[in-house]
């Protein structure tokens, strides 16, 4: 029978079973037993269904500290729901990682975009020399840009802009510094290690001259970079 077809509260016997086999699982259903009610938790979801969980989770919350438990709490959720899945039998390996590498996806929206309002609230919008707005672009490299990411897994990321400028606020500065800090804040986000854990870990090193580059490159530089320093593998 597909997992499609089954029943969305599993059987108590097929639970235990997958517990005995992770800690990890276990530990977090010791803590919240009542997911198990949940007639969401067992099924399988589609990308947009996790970002759009994720999303829900957070969007009307603007305090630090209540957004980075949501995160937390969140991305445990949905951790406890693709391991049971796949230690039940219900998931194959590769939803499992199409799942981990969407549910870092949905986490990273949400802290770009959270980081993204509080900047542009200070300094203002980034805008290039013709006064359209700057956007940030970043890039999962690594597992999760191969769409590869495990339980254990830190996410690979790059932060980029789509051209050099200034921000418009009564307090300007250059957009390389807007993003800069937007990179920062991110990392802050998702990494920071509270009394609700972390979400993922960041690691930047694979930028563009990695530790010694700038935490976040215009296209223009980074198309520079890729054309005359970058090594073959940076290029694939």
């Amino acid at each position: 029978m597909s997992a499609m077809n089954m029943d969305s509260v599993l059987p108590e016997t097929v639970i235990q079973r997958a517990r005995s086999a992770s800690r990890f699982l276990d530990d977090l259903l010791n803590r919240f037993p009542e997911w198990l009610d949940a007639p969401d938790f067992s099924v399988p979801r589609g990308a947009g269904d996790i970002a759009a969980l994720i999303q829900a989770s957070c969007s009307a919350l603007s305090v630090d500290s209540e957004l980075m438990q949501a995160l937390r709490q969140q991305r445990q959720r949905e951790m406890a729901r693709i391991a049971l899945r796949e230690l039940a039998g219900l998931a194959d390996f590769d939803e499992t990682l199409r799942d981990l590498s969407d549910l870092a996806d949905a986490c990273c929206a949400v802290a770009v975009d959270k980081a993204s309002a509080s900047l542009f609230e200070r300094y203002g919008v980034p805008r290039d020399a013709q006064g359209r707005a700057v956007r940030p672009v970043v890039l999962g490299m690594g597992k999760l840009g191969g769409r590869e990411l495990n339980f254990s897994s830190d996410i690979d990321l790059i932060v980029a802009y789509t051209a050099r400028g200034q921000t418009d606020g009564q307090r300007p500065i250059e957009n390389e510094q807007s993003f800069a800090r937007l990179a920062q804040e991110m990392t802050r986000l998702l990494s920071a290690r509270t009394e609700h854990g972390f979400v993922f870990r960041v690691d930047m090193r694979l930028r563009p001259w990695g530790k010694s580059g700038v935490l976040a490159i215009g296209f223009d530089a980074m198309e520079g970079y890729y054309e005359t320093q970058g090594r073959e593998w940076e290029r694939y």
